[in-house]
């Protein structure tokens, strides 16, 4: 028998009931469109992680401080500052670091905002006038206060579209004065929009000269910086950056270990493959959960398929007697059961598609929405195929028990 003729009576098999054909590829439909929708959630969400890293500057470096210790006892991270400014200022010199752009120094304060009978909080930013420029922020509005403004200590302050939205209530803010931790301070300009996601919300910011940090609103700290931004000169130039960064702070902190310095570094790329392993995890995870379903609708297909095999007993000795051999038999009922699992995964990439492109908001009560999802060619070829293994794999059992019929004892069955 032709593999032709073995799809002409599989597909005849398939019509004569409609219902169980029907509700057997639903199981292989569930399945395939479930790895596929979930597969497209873990991308969407691994590109949208991507560009909030992306988001967060160009080719940039993060120095943090490290474990101080006094009288040979470590005091534990963040115990003291280790960062100076005179580090920032050696990390600007192009002589010594051809490959950094410009270095900024950050101090983090509270940011309890009023306005009005308006209040919000906002994480505050000391930084210098570059902040903008390394950070990758466009001014929407006004303009970013400027390096007079960082050597005179000026109570001026750019703030992100969170802060205009919930302080300002439709109001340009723009020249507005607010009060900082009861120090009252002039918006000068607002950031565009750069959104939120696992990284935080960029936008609920406010950023002011950091001299002016230090002296209204770190607490009398001194001249506290929390971390250093570096910015190199390209993507190409990132690790050389950091490697030119590190022996600067190595020399001027007179480090005797190396390996053991008061200061770590970070890039952007180090980020970006941290977070792309879980989102990769994630992805994975998801697939093989929703797999679970196929190899569930594959259960189904044997099910219905040893169903079909004895109500079709004495066909089959029927067949047998006028000449069918043994593998016309197997093929026979082999190709029904990739049939079935076959359409049912061509309507599963149909529907998991459709719902994965028409999908433009997911919302888990209260939490964030998830991101768009994103289909991959990859993940659709795989689910088909293994769809169609699935069809054979669990065919082949009520496939080879009717090849095995004798056909004598198919005859007589009732």
């Amino acid at each position: 028998m032709s593999v032709g003729e073995a799809l002409r009576l599989a597909w005849q098999g398939l019509l004569a009931n409609r219902l169980r054909s029907g509700l057997t590829m639903l199981g292989i439909l569930i399945g395939v469109g479930a790895v596929i929708l979930l597969v497209a959630v873990g991308n969407g969400a691994s590109i949208k992680v991507q560009n909030q890293v992306q988001a967060l500057g160009s080719n940039i470096v993060y120095i943090y401080p490290s474990s101080t210790k006094a009288g040979g006892v470590s005091q534990g991270f963040g115990s003291g500052s280790t960062l100076t400014q005179a580090d920032v200022n050696a990390l600007n010199d192009r002589s010594q670091a051809p490959d950094i752009v410009t270095a900024i120094p950050v101090a983090q304060a509270s940011g309890n905002m009023t306005w009005q009978n308006q209040n919000w909080f906002a994480q505050t930013t000391g930084s210098t006038q570059d902040f903008a420029q390394v950070r990758a922020y466009d001014i929407k509005t006004g303009a970013m206060f400027t390096a007079a403004d960082v050597t005179s200590s000026s109570k001026v302050v750019v703030v992100g579209q969170t802060v205009v939205d919930n302080l300002f209530q439709g109001q340009d803010p723009v020249g507005q004065q607010i009060k900082i931790n009861r120090v009252t301070f002039t918006v000068v300009g607002t950031f565009a929009s750069k959104g939120s996601a696992a990284l935080g919300n960029q936008d609920n910011v406010a950023v002011v000269p950091i001299t002016t940090a230090w002296n209204y609103l770190t607490g009398g700290r001194g001249k506290n910086i929390s971390q250093i931004v570096i910015q190199a000169t390209s993507a190409d130039t990132v690790k050389a950056a950091q490697t030119e960064a590190t022996n600067i702070l190595l020399n001027l902190h007179q480090v005797a270990d190396p390996t053991n310095p008061d200061f770590t570094s970070q890039s952007q790329q180090d980020i970006l493959n941290a977070t792309s392993q879980i989102t990769g995890t994630l992805t994975v995870l998801l697939g093989a959960i929703a797999a679970i379903s196929l190899v569930v609708g594959g259960i189904g297909i044997m099910n219905i398929m040893l169903v079909t095999v004895t109500e079709r007993t004495r066909e089959i000795g029927i067949r047998k007697a006028i000449g069918a051999r043994r593998r016309d038999i197997l093929l026979q009922f082999l190709i029904e059961s990739m049939v079935l699992s076959g359409l049912g995964g061509l309507l599963g990439i149909a529907s998991g598609w459709l719902i994965a492109t028409q999908i433009t908001s997911i919302k888990i009560g209260s939490l964030a929405s998830l991101p768009q999802p994103v289909v991959s060619i990859p993940s659709v070829l795989l689910a088909f195929g293994v769809s169609v293994g699935i069809g054979l794999f669990f065919g082949i059992y009520p496939a080879n028990r009717a090849a095995g019929l004798h056909p004598i004892e198919a005859l007589r069955y009732e």
